[in-house]
């Protein structure tokens, strides 16, 4: 059975007609005999849009019983049992009532997607999980329904719902959103302008995302490399030269100009060895690119130009911005450059921007990392130039009837073989000059045309001529081989330079470590293998580049390039075999990859002797606790029960119960601090393990107050307050520190005030004293094990009350901070999760809002 299709209503805010289009889209699918039917839309009470639900087809709803309450949901059965062809189901990112057969309203979609079954649904961009921080950092609403990016994306059409801020609010002014005791509050809340705009921004940005794979998708399947120039998107052709940033920052400028641009950083590096450019100079234009909001591409590539265009082409790019050369005039004779070619072949569907800065015509430098090896277009020129070129030079001269001379004509094959040398090197040179000899010896000794020489003087010059065409040639060879051996030092020396001193300053990870390795080298694949010893299997400390699913190796063999570390360590590399002039490179790059392995060990080890040490502190602490605090309420014990236990002694009934009565506070008292004793315990050993489920508050803050005085804490809990998951037990303990802690340092006659409220998907406790208060310098600090703010006494405790208190709290999922009381004093506030499945409430703010 072929899945059905799923088209998605997407709107950036409530009230933009998501519900209302759908209704329209399938008013006109009816008319055309489509079988439609509504499985589930919500018309929230607008009028226009309860009248779109007329004369279409309605399955009926489930009903449920939850809290006493009756809800009702869609009933996929029935919707599966009525296979009809389209289903309408609004709110895709609802989530459904305990009790339902899936948790979320996309589940449900999903089944019926798999029966074949199309479905139009809507859902606003508020929703996407991806986007549940950024929302609330706009609005300050956290969406508690989300339905996943994937589920979105994957839906056959998306369409937006636009509406402008303005449109909305008139409509939420004239009552078509909210009913009129509503509009107020929500116009000067969550449908502010600001908030509506950054809503409508992000819809449409995330749209145009969805739109550009559709695009790329296609693109790809018909086989389009021309550019189709939907959106700009800048990239910048960086050789590693300190004029990289002057660009990045230029092509920054120009995609400001337009909204939703991007920013391409692309540098391009060589397949043979290492690359020219400065490792440090690169890492620094990383940074700058991907802070100005663009990405960094590092791609492999012989021919520069022709690289750089097939990525352009590849990521649909409009522009192209690159550095005015660097090169000095004369180099210009080895051809006209990346910027003259990449203009030249980019054609008419990608700009080609050449942008000026400081380093023009200063000197591109030495090229690195290739050896002796010249480019194949350099090397077919020197033996066209060593070959072609006295050919060419000797039918020339054979046409001027008075030629220059035999000795300028060996001074003109002579700077052939010159020219020869400089661009091909040795052979082509060496060519040039046998060639050369011969076509002197044919064309212009006498008897020309033959190949004897009459003169003795003139074998002298064709030998000389000769014997300086090859010394020349050799010459020339040798300084560009000394050239590039420099070069290559140089590159080398800087490359472990900048290595060593960022690994010393620990700034490179293992992983970025040998993310370095792969790029400088042009690898496929870098791995870290490592056993404990000769006879143990290899395991793979760390890996960078290829697929991760793709199985890691098993032993350094199976790579193309191995490279030991010590006995029982080693670098693979997969994907060509280095030249021997690399390995040094690469020997130090593998034992920079072992300290960095070492120093990352080592930091864990730190970490864990730093919570040993931690560890020891509270023991020492928990031993000064034992022998001082915990020593008053036992010397209070035994003492009265010695008083009880002497025979000389008469004790009236009232001295008895007065001896009893502190027998049972100072056990009160031993109880309590053992609690927070063992309490304590369980959290630096990480053994709490809440139990979460749904309770109301006024279920477990009354218990919580049984250690304080009835007249010193007044309660303010609402009835309307959302469940809240919690931890029952561990709730009450948290509590009940909190509010001893604040009775303690309350006044005589000032009770302590415990409120709750409901703020979004979250509950706050808030328990408020009238005492000193605290500093907002120590408000952190009071919250560690055994600290005591100020000057409480001894026989106060261990100061442990309120570090498990926030213990506790953060093992249920909640927060707990210090607040200033208005008016002077300190507040608690408890910030727990609501209970799912419930509405969240939000000040000012309808429920409907977030649906």
């Amino acid at each position: 059975m072929a899945r059905g299709k799923l088209r998605i209503y997407l709107g950036a805010a409530p009230g933009v007609g998501k519900t209302y289009a759908m209704l329209s889209e399938a008013h006109r699918r009816v008319e055309r005999g489509t079988d439609v039917v509504v499985a589930f839309v919500e018309h929230h009470g607008r009028p226009r849009t309860e009248v779109m639900l007329h004369g279409l087809e309605q399955v009926q709803r489930r009903e449920l019983e939850y809290r006493g309450s009756t809800f009702t949901e869609m009933d996929v059965d029935a919707v599966l049992e009525r296979k009809p062809a389209v289903a309408l189901v609004d709110e895709l990112a609802h989530t459904n009532v305990p009790g339902s057969r899936n948790g979320k309203r996309w589940q449900d979609v999903e089944e019926l997607l798999e029966a074949g079954i199309t479905v139009i649904s809507t859902v606003n961009i508020q929703h996407l999980e991806s986007l549940g921080d950024v929302v609330e950092s706009i609005t300050g609403v956290r969406q508690r329904e989300t339905v996943p990016d994937e589920v979105v994306r994957r839906a056959d059409q998306i369409e937006l719902v636009d509406m402008s801020p303005q449109a909305i609010r008139r409509r939420m002014a004239h009552g078509n959103i909210y009913q009129s005791d509503k509009v107020d509050a929500a116009l000067s809340n969550y449908f502010r302008p600001g908030n509506l705009t950054a809503l409508r921004e992000l819809a449409l940005l995330w749209v145009a995302d969805r739109v550009d794979e559709y695009l790329q998708q296609y693109r790809a399947e018909h086989s389009i490399r021309s550019t189709w120039q939907a959106r700009e998107r800048i990239v910048v052709g960086l050789t590693g030269g300190p004029e990289g940033r002057t660009l990045i920052r230029r092509a920054a400028r120009m995609a400001a100009k337009g909204s939703g641009s991007e920013v391409l950083a692309v540098y391009i590096a060589r397949s043979d060895g290492l690359t020219s450019a400065s490792p440090k100079e690169l890492a620094v234009q990383r940074t700058l690119v991907e802070d100005l909001g663009g990405t960094f591409h590092h791609v492999i590539g012989d021919d520069i130009p022709s690289a750089l265009l097939e990525f352009a082409r590849g990521v649909n790019a409009t522009q192209i911005v690159l550095g005015s050369s660097r090169r000095k005039t004369w180099q210009y004779i080895f051809g006209p450059g990346v910027g003259a070619t990449v203009a030249r072949e980019s054609g008419p569907d990608l700009d080609v921007h050449i942008v000026t800065h400081d380093e023009v015509a200063k000197g591109r430098g030495l090229p690195v990392a290739r050896g002796a090896r010249l480019g194949r277009s350099r090397i077919v020129a020197g033996w066209l130039v060593g070959v072609g070129g006295p050919a060419l030079l000797s039918l020339l001269l054979t046409k001027i009837s008075n030629g220059p001379g035999l000795a300028n004509d060996v001074l003109l094959f002579l700077f052939l073989t010159v020219i020869a040398a400089l661009l091909g090197g040795q052979l082509p040179a060496l060519a040039s000059a046998a060639v050369g000899s011969l076509l002197l010896n044919f064309y212009f000794t006498p008897p020309t045309h033959t190949l004897t020489v009459s003169d003795p003087k003139n074998i002298v010059a064709i030998a000389i001529f000769f014997a300086v065409a090859v010394s020349v040639a050799s010459v020339v060879d040798l300084a560009a081989r000394r050239t590039h051996q420099a070069a290559r030092l140089r590159a080398e020396s800087e490359i472990l330079s900048f290595l060593a001193g960022s690994v010393l300053r620990g700034e490179t990870t293992l992983d970025a470590l040998l993310e370095r390795v792969r790029e400088t080298f042009g690898m496929d694949t870098v791995a870290l293998l490592e056993r404990r010893s000769d006879v143990d299997p290899w395991t793979c400390a760390g890996r960078a580049g290829g697929d991760e699913s793709a199985p890691p190796l098993r032993r350094p063999e199976d790579a193309d390039v191995d490279m030991p570390v010590g006995d029982h360590m080693a670098l693979a590399l997969t994907g060509r075999v280095l030249p021997a002039e690399d390995r040094r490179v690469l020997a130090a790059f593998a034992a920079q990859a072992a300290v960095v392995l070492d120093r990352q060990r080592l930091v864990g080890e730190a970490e864990r002797a730093r919570e040993l040490a931690e560890g020891n502190r509270i023991r020492t602490a928990l031993l000064a606790a034992v022998s001082h605090d915990l020593r008053t309420p036992l010397a209070s014990i035994k003492a009265s029960v010695t008083s009880l236990r002497s025979d000389d002694v008469a004790w009236s009934e009232e001295d008895e119960a007065e001896l009893l009565e502190g027998i049972e506070a100072g056990a009160d008292r031993l109880d309590h601090l053992v609690g927070n004793l063992l309490d304590m315990s369980r959290l630096q050993t990480g053994t709490v393990t809440p139990l979460i489920r749904e309770i109301d508050l006024d279920e477990v803050v009354p218990m919580a107050l049984g250690g304080v005085p009835e007249d010193s804490v007044t309660l303010d809990i609402p009835e309307e307050l959302p469940m809240v998951a919690v931890d029952p037990g561990l709730l009450e303990r948290s509590v009940a520190n909190l509010v001893e802690n604040a009775v303690k340092y309350s006044p005589d006659g000032e009770a302590v005030l415990v409120g709750a409220s409901a703020l979004g998907d979250r509950v706050e406790l808030r328990i408020a004293d009238r005492g000193p208060g605290v500093p907002d310098s120590a408000k952190d600090r009071i919250f560690e094990p055994f600290q005591r703010y100020g000057d409480a006494p001894r026989g106060a405790g261990v100061g442990l009350g309120l570090a498990v208190a926030r213990g506790f709290a953060e093992a249920i999922g909640g927060t707990l901070a210090a607040e200033d009381t208005p008016g002077g004093g300190m507040t608690m506030v408890l910030t727990l999760p609501a209970a799912p499945g419930v509405p969240p409430v939000r000040p000012d703010l309808p429920a409907q809002a977030t649906t």
